[in-house]
């Protein structure tokens, strides 16, 4: 079994275990005072919940797709725990800002692995800018065309400050997926700049 599906099947379990148990639900969620007393598991736990099931089969669903293939980057760099250890990582990273940003909020929560799937999948779009995703597994896209959408979006839906979506954490996701692969692997720029230029390189 990869690693990638091990992820998922952790995710899917313990997403469900949450969802018939409210203790455990609030015991995992990220909330800013909890991580203020010494709870600084949250800011890993929480992105192995999730609200609803929309919530778990998008996120899955993306990281099923993408995430084997930069598994196999991540392994190749870091022995066999390297993809799990850049996931992992990816999510702390992700719910930093939303930390800082929120630490003295006592109405704040979040969950989700959205912040991990990002990095996930922008790291892929460095390997492949013109491959073809599909928006709500239907609408096809270039990759790149999606990453300056996303980004675009999440900034300004994030400077909103409206609906329980953290956009925060989708972009900072991203950032991390772009910025690791690339202090990784150093050459990627000029491959994703020429597969940019000549989408047939």
């Amino acid at each position: 079994m990869n690693h990638t599906t091990a992820i998922i099947i952790i995710t899917v379990i313990i997403s469900i275990a949450a969802w018939q148990s409210r203790p455990l639900l609030e015991r995992l969620i990220f909330y800013p005072p909890a991580v203020q007393r010494g709870q600084y598991d949250r800011l890993l736990t929480h992105g192995f919940i999730h609200a609803d099931g929309m919530h778990l089969l998008f996120n899955m669903f993306t990281l099923y797709f993408f995430g084997r293939a930069i598994e196999r980057f991540y392994i190749d760099k870091f022995g066999s725990l390297g993809f799990v250890a850049f996931y992992v990582l990816a999510i702390v990273v992700a719910i930093i800002p939303s930390y800082l940003r929120h630490k003295n909020n006592a109405r704040y929560r979040s969950l989700g692995a959205s912040g991990a799937v990002s990095a996930v999948l922008f790291a892929y779009i460095l390997f492949a800018p013109w491959s073809t995703l599909y928006l709500f597994a239907i609408v096809p896209i270039p990759a790149i065309v999606f990453a300056i959408a996303y980004v675009g979006y999440s900034v300004w839906a994030d400077r909103q400050h409206g609906g329980n979506i953290n956009h925060s954490a989708h972009l900072f996701g991203a950032v991390f997926g772009v910025v690791a692969t690339i202090i990784i692997e150093p050459s990627i720029v000029l491959y994703f700049i020429e597969k940019l230029l000549n989408p047939a390189f």
